[in-house]
Order: structure tokens, then C-alpha cells, then sequence
């Protein structure tokens, strides 16, 4: 199924706000992947936003990162 352009774009911005949360942690992929349990050419497709992901995996990122899942969420932040 193809996304429409209105879905591709909340999936990159999703991944823009996954990179720029990891990088604040100083975190590589690799190692925000392993500690949510993901390879780290899945946590790549996501902050590259080529995929949709899961609201329990989601909530795993925010546990890793300690932010509340909504801080993550939170797309319009980086206006």
C-alpha cells in the first residue's frame, strides 16, 4: 500500500524527532536499537522514516530515551 504524501511526512518527521532525541543522549543507532531490543537497520528505516512503526515499539523508544511517550510524540516541537 502506497502512503499518501501526508503520511510520509509524519513518518519523517517522526524519525527527525527519534535522531534529534538520540543525538541529544549522544546514542548511536546501534546502540538505541540494542537497547530496545531492534536491529539497528529497523531503528535506521525509522528515523529515516521508510517505516511505520508500532505503538508498543514507540513506548520502548521513550522508555530508552526516559522521555514520556508523548515528548516523543511531540512532532511539532521542531517548528
Amino acid at each position: 500500500m502506497q502512503r499518501t504524501s501526508s503520511e510520509a511526512e509524519v513518518l519523517r518527521r517522526l524519525g527527525e524527532r527519534l535522531r534529534q532525541l538520540r543525538t541529544a543522549r549522544q546514542l548511536t543507532q546501534e546502540e538505541l536499537a540494542a537497547k530496545a531490543g531492534f536491529s539497528r537497520s529497523y531503528y535506521n528505516e525509522l528515523e529515516t522514516g521508510k517505516r511505520n512503526i508500532s505503538l508498543l515499539n514507540l513506548y520502548k523508544i521513550a522508555l530508552c530515551l526516559d522521555l514520556p511517550l508523548t515528548e516523543l510524540l511531540d512532532l511539532d516541537e521542531q517548528k
